[in-house]
This record gives structure tokens, C-alpha cells and sequence, in this order.
């Protein structure tokens, strides 16, 4: 595992992973090509659980945008209500000094 993420918290366990294949891939960033080239000399345990820490971090970002739009109506409703309640003069000014 690579030291410097998992004393981060970055990598927490190797899951197995079915990695993309590369046809799958349109374009790459120079920086990205270059932290994959980077990447690419180090030992091959250190490979896997880099690229386990990055496609776990991609499928995190896509849950969390996946529930982020769902909540939409939610969020609105939250809103409506404290626009609400403080049109109802029911809130009040948070001192920053207090909390």
C-alpha cells in the first residue's frame, strides 16, 4: 500500500476492482497522464492500491452526486421552510462568538 496515502486516510483497504480499459478512455489531462506515468514505476502492490484509491474515489463522487440530485425537492423544502420561519420572525441571528 502506498504509505503516504494511507497515513492520509486516503487509502483504507484494497478492494478488488475491475479496472476501464483503455479504449474506454476518450482523453486524459497532461497532469493525469502524468500522475499515471508516475504511477506506472512504482512496485505492482503499490499500482493496485493506487488504483483502487482512485476508482474508489470516483464511485464516491458519483454516489454522492447521484443522492445529491435526488435530494433536490428535499432541499427545498428545507429552504422554503427557514425562508418561512424567518419571515415569521422564528429565527434568529447566529453570533459566531457564541457557537
Amino acid at each position: 500500500m502506498l504509505p503516504e496515502f494511507a497515513e492520509a486516510g486516503m487509502i483504507t483497504r484494497c478492494l478488488p476492482c475491475q479496472p476501464a480499459s483503455l479504449d474506454e478512455v476518450d482523453s486524459m489531462t497532461e497532469l493525469l497522464e502524468k500522475a499515471f506515468a508516475e504511477a506506472s514505476g512504482l512496485p505492482e502492490e503499490d499500482q493496485n492500491s493506487f488504483a483502487t484509491w482512485i476508482l474508489a474515489e470516483l464511485a464516491s463522487e458519483q454516489r454522492w452526486a447521484r443522492t445529491f440530485a435526488q435530494s433536490g425537492d428535499k432541499l427545498a423544502n428545507l429552504a422554503a421552510e427557514a425562508l418561512r420561519e424567518h419571515a415569521e420572525g422564528r429565527t434568529q441571528e447566529l453570533d459566531s462568538d457564541e457557537l
